[in-house]
């Protein structure tokens, strides 16, 4: 089952973007953050099997001055003992419909370069690989 996420997630949605992800979060802040979404553009789906939250999906509406209106995955993730069974698939799906419901064509996501499973995985799901790009960050 895919629906929006709640309140209640936020600790399974940590857990997944720890050991998941690779991303160090506690529940506290996810909630903070779930919170604060803006509805208008911006939605978080969970994926439920064995009445518990197994992967997300968070997606967002993408504004650029030089290009057209697209749909920008966040993030998308399964835990890893509930792989391949067609949940992330599920939750690309239900991110693409939630863009065809806000009017939106195309679809877009970023994914690390040593994330040579997940790009398989998206190649499969007809996503392709459009450029090469480098992060980069400077704390403020």
């Amino acid at each position: 089952m895919i629906r929006e996420a709640i309140p209640d997630d936020c600790s399974r949605i940590a857990k997944i973007c720890e050991y998941d992800l690779g991303y160090k979060c506690d529940e506290a802040f996810v909630r903070t953050k779930l919170s604060a979404l803006d509805k208008k553009r911006e939605c978080v789906y969970v994926a439920i099997c064995e009445n518990t939250v197994v992967g997300f999906i968070h997606v967002e509406k993408y504004e650029v001055l030089y290009f057209q209106t697209m749909a920008n995955i966040l993030g998308l993730a399964v835990s890893s003992e509930y792989r391949r069974r067609g949940i992330g698939r599920a939750l690309l799906n239900k991110a693409e419909e939630w863009a065809k419901l806000m009017s939106i064509s195309l679809m877009r996501l970023n994914s690390g370069s040593s994330r040579k499973e997940a790009h398989t995985f998206y190649r499969n799901a007809g996503y392709n690989e459009e450029k090469k790009q480098i992060r980069f960050f400077k704390r403020l």
